[in-house]
């Protein structure tokens, strides 16, 4: 019976608690170093050379890649990193 309780008293505590998590706004300095990361490690974009601006959790991205696919995936990851709000692609296919 005490398990039982302690267990409820815990699942409130999160529950009352996950929506101050969720509110906390991720810095643009903190999405900017993610998305680099990200871009720069993934095998498919090897996104080093790319330029990445954040404003208000806005990530616009710029650059060439050689393929679609390459700008495709650059999105995709970014559009995944905790705090941004919306991605602008400006990544340009040089062929």
């Amino acid at each position: 019976m005490r398990v039982l309780s302690a267990a409820l008293i815990l699942a409130l505590v999160v529950a009352a608690c996950a929506p101050l998590l969720a509110q906390q706004k991720v810095s643009d300095d903190a999405i900017y170093d993610q998305v680099r990361k990200r871009l720069a490690s993934d095998a498919t974009v090897k996104g080093g050379a790319l330029g990445v601006e954040v404003k208000d959790g806005a990530v616009t991205l710029t650059g060439k890649v050689r393929s679609e696919r390459q700008k495709v995936r650059a999105e995709s990851l970014t559009r995944k990193i905790r705090g941004v709000t919306k991605v602008v692609n400006k990544i340009v296919v040089d062929e």
